[in-house]
């Protein structure tokens, strides 16, 4: 098992390597200079000369891409360009906004869509089958900003149930905080849920098939022993790879989520850096992206390991 680790972990550390050039040189490319976008038509040479050299963007791409990462193993991030502030300290006030909107969504994707999926299988052909299935597959074909700007004209506009936008702190109120996140949670959880649910019926309907399940079943085995200990856990694998998935997809989909609803992340960061130019903070944000994203592929792998010895055993 350690060797299965470290040969993941290895890889995992390429892949890092990897994005950050491919980061790097993207934002190089985009056309416009980051110092003129943020000083403004009536900017004077000698302006744009100091503020250029003060940023270190007159240096050779090599030096400024070694200077990047060098401060990275520092635990430095430079300075924002647009914001003139550091980047980390930029960063720090945005995640608490993007974590309260993926965390919920990420588990009520993960939970519910794995309830339902197996309800779904074990009632396979019935009612309640093609409704669950009917309902995930509008959900994986429909936009999720559709959905949400739907969701916003009828629950905020005409009900006036919940706010069309913005972000309502913890400490402020814990009612408003919940009511700012209703819809971007159900809006951003969507279409993985949809995933995690067909997912979910597919691959136990795959394993209640087999000889050993119906072996528990003539033993007299409970229906929940049966469905949950040895069927569930055997179909586990397929569930965790669209796990692993989905946590990109979360990160991902919180650029849209946060410029829909107003809310002050990372993902609405990213965006605004990228129309400004502002390298740090796109950078930053898109290295952090990667790292959380290969930490949790690495973990799926780890865990393939614990679940199916034969993987590790293959390697």
């Amino acid at each position: 098992m350690g060797k299965y680790i470290l040969k993941r972990l290895g890889q995992s550390l390429i892949v890092v390597f990897i994005v950050t050039v491919i980061v790097f040189g993207l934002m190089h490319m985009l056309p416009g200079d980051p110092v003129k976008i943020y000083l403004g038509e009536s900017a004077t040479e000698e302006q744009i000369v100091y503020y250029t050299q003060m940023f270190g963007l007159d240096k050779p791409l090599y030096v400024q891409y070694a200077k990047w990462i060098v401060g990275l193993f520092k635990g430095e991030m430079g300075t924002s360009i647009v914001y003139h502030t550091d980047v980390s300290a930029l960063l720090l006030k945005r995640v608490r906004c993007t974590l309260s909107v993926t965390v919920p969504a990420f588990v009520l994707a993960l939970v519910l869509g794995v309830i339902l999926g197996v309800v779904t299988a074990t009632h396979r052909g019935k009612k309640l089958d093609s409704i669950i299935t009917s309902i995930s597959n509008v959900g994986i074909a429909t936009p999720t900003f559709w959905i949400g700007i739907i969701l916003v004209y009828i629950l905020a506009l005409k009900l006036n149930m919940l706010p069309s936008s913005g972000y309502v702190s913890m400490s402020e109120s814990v009612g408003g905080h919940i009511k700012s996140l209703i819809m971007p949670v159900f809006v951003l959880s969507l279409g993985y849920l949809a995933s995690t649910i067909r997912q979910t019926r597919s691959s136990m309907l795959e394993v209640i098939s087999q000889d050993y399940i119906r072996t528990a079943w003539a033993k007299g085995l409970s229906g929940k022993t049966v469905i949950y200990k040895h069927a569930l856990r055997n179909a586990l694998i397929p569930i965790v790879t669209v796990t692993g998935n989905t946590v990109g997809g979360l990160i991902g989909g919180t650029v849209i989520i946060e410029n829909l609803f107003n809310i002050p992340g990372v993902g609405s960061l990213m965006l605004t850096a990228i129309m400004n130019k502002d390298y740090m903070v796109a950078q930053n944000i898109t290295f952090l992206i990667a790292v959380v994203v290969v930490v949790c592929n690495l973990a799926i792998d780890i865990l393939y390991g614990y679940i199916d010895p034969r993987i590790r055993v293959a390697e």
